[in-house]
């Protein structure tokens, strides 16, 4: 039985190599083979297997006794040795595109209004009734703080790895809490608890958001606007109507995006004492449902609302806990994203570009989104060379975190680098992708072909 086998990938260094290119070019396979050897370490037995040819055919080919025409064969030797089919005169090969990029079908329900659900009417009553029993005790200032806690963690591995891991976790949290909300309890507690609620039930939007499952996302965004509205928590709707204004932009919906974002603008406005960090994010997510209009005039106005907010900020404003990510890096590389939507590409890439210098190292999701969008804005002013080395070391952060909105963002780019699947740069690119994304099926040879 023959094993099932993965193509040992060549260097990058020699795909780009002029030599390697004529060769492949005038399919020279004497050259090409020979160079395989000398500079990838794969001999000819080696090329044989992984071509499904005799190692006699190959020792003819590089001793100038005999030349490959027939294209089955010609696609072999691609397939086997990993040789871009571009290089080869070739079609694209499947191999080329790492299956993290294929698009994923999903179920689109969006089509379907989504209500708030009662409190009554939420599901887990059992686990609820456990969790309650296993708790033993009536929550507490320090339950309050202890659930508040695990709020910040949970953000903050969401941002190292992604959501979908924590997802149960959260859910059975939200739950748990959703449950003490049905006994009666002292003011103070009962509004603690319906605030940890409706930031459980954000996070658990988000994380659907992330997983780009909109569907699913908009009813728990809708459930965190209904706990919300029971305590009167005017900004926090606003935040969690901004939230669902940003998912909008990547529904391109962006008329919802505005709509949306109009109405927690409003919210902030029926709030007493909204900061003016809050109100700067909010300008700033309207600036990309501008932006996502083309809307350009609009768009500038609210970007320059958002830093003359941004400017307002005082070190003992009462921030709420989940605004403190709108820090002045955040300001910058949204502002430059902003821009980078209505095409202004030179005047987004410095703006990102600096804000990625000083990006938290521990964001990997925000890090993979920013360099994936100044790689983007350096393609369109032109620069290729910068354009991949900056998508290269996106890459990293990319594979380290769990997002289906930052694979879609390296399908963005990679996409708009189809024209420029020649230049070296691009070959780098894509090799170091396909080093980094394997694809999930390895090709089984059927047979060892003369």
């Amino acid at each position: 039985m023959p094993e099932t086998r993965r193509a040992k990938e060549l260097p990058v260094s020699l795909l780009t190599e002029p030599e390697m290119i004529d060769a492949c070019r005038v399919r020279d396979f004497a050259r090409v083979f020979r160079l395989v050897k000398t500079r990838a370490g794969i001999y000819p037995s080696m090329i044989a297997r992984q071509c499904e040819l005799t190692p006699s055919r190959v020792g003819e080919v590089i001793a100038g006794q005999r030349q490959l025409l027939h294209m089955e064969v010609i696609e072999r030797i691609a397939d086997g040795l990993r040789i871009p089919g571009h290089m080869l005169g070739l079609a694209r090969r499947t191999w080329e595109t790492p299956a993290v990029l294929a698009e994923r079908e999903r179920p689109e329900f969006d089509h379907l209004p989504v209500e708030p659900k009662p409190l009554s009417a939420l599901p887990g009553v059992e686990v609820d009734s456990i969790l309650a029993l296993a708790a033993g005790t009536n929550p507490s200032p320090s339950t309050l703080h202890a659930l508040r806690s695990s709020i910040e963690d949970y953000w903050r591995r969401d941002d190292e790895h992604g959501g979908e891991t924590l997802r149960p976790a959260v859910v059975g949290q939200l739950r748990y809490v959703e449950g003490l909300l049905k006994d009666q309890r002292p003011t103070p507690i009962e509004h603690g608890l319906y605030g940890i609620a409706a930031e459980l039930a954000r996070l658990t939007g988000w994380m659907y958001f992330d997983a780009r499952q909109y569907h699913q996302a908009r009813a728990y965004f809708s459930e965190a606007l209904q706990l919300a509205r029971e305590i009167d928590d005017h900004p926090f709707m606003a935040n969690v109507l901004a939230c669902m204004s940003l998912q909008a932009t990547y529904q391109d919906k962006p008329a919802d995006a505005l709509a949306l974002v109009s109405a927690a603008q409003d919210q902030a406005r029926a709030a007493i004492g909204t900061t003016p960090r809050v109100r700067a994010m909010l300008a700033m997510r309207e600036a990309f449902a501008h932006a996502t209009l083309g809307d350009r005039t609009a768009t500038h106005t609210a970007i320059s609302e958002a830093h003359g907010q941004y400017g307002r900020i005082k070190a003992d404003d009462p921030d709420p806990a989940w605004v403190t990510y709108f820090d002045e890096p955040k300001l910058i590389v949204d502002t430059g994203i902003a821009h980078g939507r209505l095409g202004e590409a030179a005047i987004a890439e410095p703006l990102i570009a600096d804000a990625l210098e000083r990006e938290d190292p521990a964001n990997q999701r925000g890090r993979a989104f920013h360099a994936f969008w100044l790689a983007r804005t350096q393609l369109q002013r032109g620069k290729l060379d910068q354009a991949c080395h900056t998508a290269i070391e996106a890459l990293v952060p990319a594979a380290a975190v769990s997002s289906e909105r930052v694979t879609g963002h390296l399908r963005e780019f990679y996409e708009q680098l189809a024209p420029y699947r020649e230049v070296p740069a691009a070959v780098a690119f894509e090799a170091r992708l396909r080093a980094m994304f394997p694809p999930q099926g390895q090709r089984t040879p059927s047979s060892i072909r003369t």
